[in-house]
């Protein structure tokens, strides 16, 4: 297949979403399949590009084009991208791919799929994130029903959307979203893993080896419910001697966080092997974030045999048996949250049995398979579509 990829968060960037989008782009280049891969450029880079490719050139490879981008208001680390739709036709009018999947909801996902549509090419697009639930952590709760229509107007226009579990597969169905596929999400298990706990580490950290950390990895900002990790600790540290927080992650919030708990371990971004230690040389994972429409720092923390502690929502809720391999908490009790908390530290012995079934569980979630899973559902996507177009078929205006 030729496949038109449109994300507009890409590696430099770190963050879930980012390194999902390269691992998939990788996947399907080495399955053969070409690749076009469209996101806005970073400040140092080059469009590697054009608004229009040059004068007869009809060839679809597995180039990269660089569009015109700007920060995200509260967050500079992060980009969206914009070019027009009339630009992208003419793109793909000289070279033409088999389907355009856009991976964002920013204006770049927007233009594509219109142009898409406009050319008679099959679309697809990921729900990755729950930006219509964002607003009342911002204080903008009155924007959320504006949000829900312009994803839901968006996804609209792609001949089917992938969501990541079933449970917000329903919840979307039920608020007139269409065509929704579920495709999983995997983790790397040999990267993550108990093997790589750091007892040097732990020792940085100030834990001794019969202490017990908590651990948060993420992006610290509103929406992330980080205050509620950070909270819990406070709560509990006086009742367990010697225990400690590590937070790894970076974002707008970090320095307020830091000044309100100063005897939290703030490690910054990690990344690779530095983070899949971190993962391991802790005890108890916190994940309190209602937003995420996976998470896959949950798979990494199962992975790496933690007693995870989350909401009963996304990756988590589909995933976990609360008491067995992990906690679940019923979404928005700050005291569940906390009392599951006290439970993962009594079991967060770490040979303990309910870490090792944790780990057990995320071997069952491969990067494979799911990506399999993805590349499966593009060709179908094709099929169908190309299968419902007549010879001469009149393109969508």
């Amino acid at each position: 297949m030729r496949v038109a990829y449109i994300t507009e968060t890409f590696p430099p960037e770190i963050n879930g979403v980012a390194l999902t989008t390269a691992r998939t782009v990788q996947h399907l280049r080495q399955a053969g399949h070409a690749v076009q891969l469209i996101r806005p450029r970073q400040p140092h880079e080059t469009s590697e590009g054009s608004q229009a490719p040059a004068e007869g050139d009809h060839t679809f490879d597995n180039g990269e084009w660089r569009t015109a981008g700007a920060p995200i208001p509260m967050y500079p680390g992060l980009r969206f991208g914009w070019a027009t739709a009339s630009a992208l036709r003419e793109r793909w009018r000289a070279a033409r791919p088999d389907i355009v999947h856009v991976a964002t909801p920013g204006p770049l996902a927007h233009s594509a799929l219109r142009a898409a549509r406009a050319e008679g090419i099959p679309t697809s697009a990921d729900f990755r994130t729950n930006f219509h639930a964002y607003s009342r952590h911002y204080r903008l709760g009155w924007l959320q029903p504006a949000v829900l229509a312009y994803l839901r107007g968006l996804h609209g226009m792609a001949d089917r959307s992938f969501v990541p579990t079933p449970s917000l597969c329903d919840e979307l169905g039920a608020a007139g979203f269409e065509r929704l596929r579920v495709v999983g999400r995997g983790v790397d298990a040999g990267q993550f893993s108990p093997l790589q706990r750091d007892a040097a580490l732990r020792e940085a950290w100030g834990a001794a080896p019969q202490d017990r950390v908590l651990l948060y990895v993420g992006r610290l900002a509103a929406e992330k419910n980080v205050a509620l990790a950070l909270d819990t600790f406070e709560v509990l540290r006086p009742h367990h001697p010697g225990l400690r927080m590590v937070v790894a992650g970076e974002g707008p919030q970090r320095a307020r966080l830091a000044a309100e708990h100063p005897d939290v371990c703030f490690v910054g971004l990690q990344r690779g092997a530095a983070l899949a230690r971190c993962y391991a040389s802790a005890d108890v994972f916190l994940f309190p974030s209602l937003t995420d429409t996976f998470g896959n720092v949950t798979l990494e923390a199962l992975a790496s045999g933690l007693a995870v502690v989350a909401f009963d929502s996304a990756a988590a809720g589909e995933l976990m048996e609360s008491g067995h391999n992990g906690f679940l908490v019923p979404p928005d009790s700050r005291a569940g949250f906390m009392q599951a908390t006290r439970c993962a530290i009594a079991h967060a012995d770490p040979a303990g049995a309910l870490r090792q079934r944790a780990r057990r569980l995320a071997l069952l979630s491969d990067w494979e398979t799911a990506l399999r899973a993805f590349e499966q559902e593009l060709a179908d996507v094709v099929d169908e579509v190309t299968g419902r177009q007549a010879p001469g078929r009149p393109a969508v205006a």
